[in-house]
């Protein structure tokens, strides 16, 4: 019998296979002809840098275009992340622009004399779809005032990388880089007018990109914030470039730009804070917001549930939960094991809130962060609801899990979310319920965790999580009942009658690639019956 592992083996092996015949194919003349094909078209529309200025992170620091301007830097040894930099030409968005045009356009001919051909690293997707978005966009120093020579080569250079793109996004494995790549396809196709084959084969792409990736009500599939608004950014920028450039814009950008703004005041514009489910830490939004005014854009969404979260609020409390199932495993490059797991908000100040993301993969915190002890929610055995196994170099879920029986209740006087998820069935024969009561008018949260199996006979030991705001101080009442939690000027009360509670060290990631002990409560007992429930209280002195 073949097991998995061999049947793993026999997939690598053949992936392997794959990729060397990719890059004998990409490095040979028949390849080199085909991207080739060029137009003598002229760069007719110039888009305006400022309209990428959601996505673009402009240095205080001016660059020196001199520095650049040898030809020897091409070809030093640098590291990944300096030589991507470098590669992109994003850096070009914070030069001055009484930088010296002739200076620049001297760096793109170097860069131009060292990679005029495939070279798998300098023409990775990414950094060439970058790399094209960068040079048309910043056309007051990389076109203006150059001779017909230059101009041929820019031109000739551009749509070489484009037809490069256009080749490879198929095969462009991350989702994001397919949406840049789209977007630098099309903008070329805006820029050089005449040729529009680039805009029609970029326009079907982007379709594909919304048929595959986004939902029916605007959220991206992966259920992921981060990605939810990258794609948003994206497409406005890609609106803003058709409406510049006077073309007409096509109604399904504008349709998906309405669901994607709408999924967008749900998750962040009505609450103004960071949820740290699936994948999202502290972000910029504020700014993008500032962005948002400034191009004329305004969404609204008044529901409480959306994208397998509920969000529920009042003037002082925000009570948001993660009710939705897995994603599909192509979708799940950044997912954490948080499902049921929620956050409280009070005045403005996180009292109870998942620990975050650790979004370097290479780094061992991102495996961590994906695990369910760093959320707050029940794990059985310190086994997390799903599991994941390593897929190039993403972590992806194995074993998914789905939510049901979801139930958001949002009165005047009472509030309520419970679901019920089944990820902790094949291995331990168990479901999961949580249901998570408030009561405004005492400022009191109930919850009610609750593991039903079909057999008791084997005990199980299960662990429930309350992370904390890092700034937040605990102190456990001598009755061992009670644990005090202290955040700025306000107290809070956790309790838990028939089970041990107690305090414990953890990890925070809430700023991106970044970590800082906080502390958690938790409650942990052993499981001998086919029904059990865990009650709890939070309340404020």
């Amino acid at each position: 019998m073949i097991n998995t592992n061999s049947l793993g083996i026999l997939g690598q092996f053949y992936f392997n296979i794959k990729e060397n015949l990719k890059s004998i194919y990409k490095n040979s003349n028949f390849y080199e002809k085909k991207i080739s094909k060029t137009f003598d078209n002229g760069f007719k529309y110039k888009p305006s840098p400022h309209i990428l200025s959601s996505i673009i992170k402009y240095q205080n620091k001016k660059y020196k275009i001199d520095d650049f301007a040898i030809e020897s830097i091409w070809k030093n040894n640098l590291s990944s992340k300096d030589y991507e930099k470098l590669n992109n030409f994003f850096w070009f968005f914070s030069l001055d622009l009484k930088s010296s045009k002739k200076t620049t356009q001297t760096v793109i001919k170097n860069w131009i004399s060292n990679n005029i051909k495939f070279q798998k690293k300098s023409w990775e997707f990414d950094l060439t779809a970058r790399r094209i978005i960068s040079w048309l966009s910043n056309h007051q120093l990389t076109y203006e005032d150059s001779d017909q020579e230059y101009r041929s080569t820019f031109d000739h250079m551009i749509q070489k990388q484009t037809n490069h793109l256009l080749n490879e996004i198929k095969n462009s494995k991350e989702v994001e880089n397919k949406m840049i790549g789209c977007a630098a396809i099309i903008l070329t196709g805006l820029a050089y007018k005449n040729e529009k084959q680039y805009l029609v084969n970029g326009l079907n792409l982007l379709k594909n990109i919304i048929k595959s990736s986004i939902d029916n009500q605007g959220f991206p599939k992966s259920r992921n914030i981060r990605q939810l608004i990258f794609y948003l950014k994206y497409f406005i920028i890609i609106r803003e470039w058709f409406k510049e450039s006077q073309s007409l814009i096509p109604e399904y950008i504008d349709e998906t730009i309405y669901y994607l703004g709408s999924s967008y005041a749900f998750i962040w514009q009505n609450i103004q804070h960071d949820l740290f489910f699936n994948g999202n830490f502290s972000s910029k939004n504020k700014e993008f917001d500032q962005y948002l005014k400034r191009f004329g854009y305004t969404f609204k969404n008044q529901i409480n549930e959306l994208g397998g979260y509920a969000i529920l609020k009042n003037k002082k409390i925000i009570l948001a939960a993660d009710i939705g199932s897995s994603p599909n495993k192509t979708f799940s490059n950044d997912y954490q094991a948080g499902a049921l797991s929620f956050e409280i908000f009070s005045n403005d100040k996180k009292l109870i809130s998942n620990a975050g993301y650790y979004s370097d993969k290479i780094n061992k915190f991102n495996k961590l962060s994906r695990s369910t002890s760093l959320h707050n929610g029940l794990t059985i055995e310190d086994y997390s609801s799903c599991t994941f196994i390593k897929y190039q170099k993403n972590l992806i879920i194995d074993k998914g899990l789905k939510v049901s029986k979801k139930n958001v209740l949002f009165e005047n006087d009472y509030w309520k979310i419970s679901g019920t998820h089944d990820g902790y069935l094949i291995k331990f024969g168990a479901i999961y319920e949580r249901e998570i009561e408030f009561y405004p008018e005492q400022m009191k949260f109930i919850g009610y965790d609750k593991l039903f199996r079909k057999s008791s006979s084997k005990k199980i030991k299960f662990d429930i999580r309350f992370h904390l705001n890092p700034n937040s101080k605990v102190m456990k009442t001598q009755d061992n009942k009670s644990i005090l939690i202290q955040l700025d000027e306000e107290g809070w009360k956790f309790s838990c009658d028939n089970f041990d509670i107690n305090i414990d060290n953890g990890l925070y990631f809430g700023n991106k690639n970044s970590h800082k002990e906080n502390q958690n409560i938790f409650i942990q007992g052993m499981n001998n019956e086919k029904e059990q429930i865990i009650k709890w209280e939070i309340s404020k002195l």
